[in-house]
């Protein structure tokens, strides 16, 4: 017999704080930590909590007796529902505060790093409509609200396109206006879901695995290029075309339109086969005078005005002079190793997805850069004694790990090698502190900046100086 779980509600608790992963924090009458995620900091509230954890709960305000200083009106609709942009709630001034915060207590509470004076955060120009790629997905079986179960009204259409619910993999909630990408991203997504209704094109169903359309992606660049990408559950000649031709003919901007047709069990396109309909396979995106080639499987930087600033950052930081070796760890589609050449006598770039490496090369040999050269491989098997006497030893090391950070061993190799300087960019704060505590003996933190990709979001990036001591 299973033991029924035991909710508790506490009334008139003050939200103190902002916690990770964008969720609030209170503390209960016994001092347990309380995480929230429909509340902000100052807000004054009962809640009712879900799951109880040794050290702490989870929890939802269920009643506000007052409301922060800090709160802003959300922009959009979906703002309750959809899980992108889950401080919309809270002025811009304060996610900017709080995040800075959590780098820092990361890095002193994990790290134990001695810091110096910090660099304010640098903020986000823009702070709506920032994203120069979206993913949209199709589905003919869409999340309802609450108001509309409990109607009794009969729902006209279960077709959806838009974002998954939070937790519900076969979810989606039908998105009317996103504030994410900028026009006419709103439109295009509106007009091929009307269309595709209007011409009973039909919508996928990921529980049956059966339907048409499955998911847009739509990639709109600071030089205007866009590109559709439109993934199908199965061949349909007749009714791909006819969508397509649509698309085209509506939105003649378009400069690359693709498709897929994937009949496998997830909607992942980096093993499929792309399809060009119309236009080129590529758009291209600039950035201080270097164009970058993007296809349809290429990683680039979400948030194009953003990225060249953490760039500048990340360059200022790295202190070159033009005779320095730099090695760009983990460099992606080699955007950083290109942005800092002009400055170093040359750059190394390792990375472990072969793809990536081709594009990196590719863009390097269109920008006419010919002191960079990229390796590909898994970081700790590249990143070796041996490759270093075989491409000299670094001045300089930027690295720009994911989320996980930097594996063990290649921590290990950037002790053994000591270069002058490390800058290390992370996007995820608390692993950037574990590496870093084990590289406190050799290197001190010179200096340290926040940078905000992702406004609406609890997400940021954090670029550290380490210096030899």
């Amino acid at each position: 017999m299973s033991r029924k779980k035991k909710n508790y509600t506490f009334e008139n608790i003050e939200v103190v704080d902002a916690g990770a992963r964008g969720k609030s924090v209170a503390k209960a009458p016994d001092g347990r930590v309380i995480f929230l995620t429909n509340a902000i900091p100052g807000d004054i509230v009962d809640i009712r909590t879900g799951r109880k954890r040794k050290a702490y709960f989870e929890g939802t305000a269920t009643k506000f007796h007052k409301y922060s200083d800090k709160r802003a009106e959300p922009a959009c609709v979906h703002f309750e529902h959809c899980g992108g942009c889950k401080w919309q709630h809270m002025k811009y001034e304060d996610q900017l505060f709080y995040k800075e915060k959590e780098v820092t207590n990361n890095l002193q509470r994990i790290g134990h790093i001695e810091l110096p004076k910090v660099t304010p955060i640098l903020g986000c120009e823009e702070q709506y409509f920032y994203r120069n790629k979206m993913e949209f997905s199709f589905s003919s079986n869409r999340w309802l609200t609450y108001e509309e179960i409990n109607s009794e009204e009969e729902v006209d259409s279960k077709n959806a396109l838009g974002f998954h619910i939070s937790g519900m993999w076969d979810k989606i909630l039908d998105v009317e206006k996103c504030h994410l990408q900028e026009d006419p991203s709103n439109d295009i997504r509106n007009s091929i879901k009307e269309f595709a209704i209007a011409n009973a094109i039909e919508f996928f169903d990921p529980r049956a695995q059966d339907g048409l359309l499955r998911t847009l992606m739509l990639r709109i660049v600071s030089t205007g290029e866009i590109m559709l990408v439109i993934q199908f559950y199965k061949e349909h000649k007749e009714k791909r075309e006819l969508l397509l031709n649509f698309v085209l003919e509506k939105f003649p901007q378009i400069t690359s339109l693709q498709y897929i047709i994937n009949g496998k069990a997830n909607d992942t396109i980096y093993d499929q086969k792309i399809e060009l309909f119309a236009g080129r396979d590529h758009i291209f995106e600039e950035m201080e005078g270097l164009r970058f080639k993007i296809n349809a499987k290429s990683f680039y930087q979400t948030n194009s005005k953003q990225a060249y600033e953490l760039y500048k950052v990340t360059r200022n930081l790295a202190g070159l002079t033009g005779e320095e070796l730099v090695y760009d760890l983990y460099t992606g589609t080699g955007t950083i190793a290109q942005f800092v050449a002009k400055k170093a006598k040359k750059v190394i770039g390792v990375e472990s997805v072969p793809e990536a490496i081709e594009d990196a090369k590719r863009n390097a040999e269109f920008n006419a850069i010919d002191n960079v050269e990229f390796y590909v491989g898994d970081m700790k098997d590249v990143f070796t004694s041996e490759f270093i006497d075989k491409h000299g030893k670094p001045d300089v090391i930027i690295t720009d790990p994911p989320r996980d950070g930097m594996h063990k061993k290649v921590v290990e190799q950037i002790l053994k090698i000591a270069p002058k300087r490390v800058v290390y960019v992370s996007c995820n704060s608390a692993t950037q502190a574990r590496d870093l505590s084990l590289m406190k003996e050799q290197y001190k933190v010179a200096n340290t900046q926040a940078v905000d990709m992702f406004p609406q979001t609890h997400h940021v990036e954090n670029v550290v100086l380490l210096e030899l001591i």
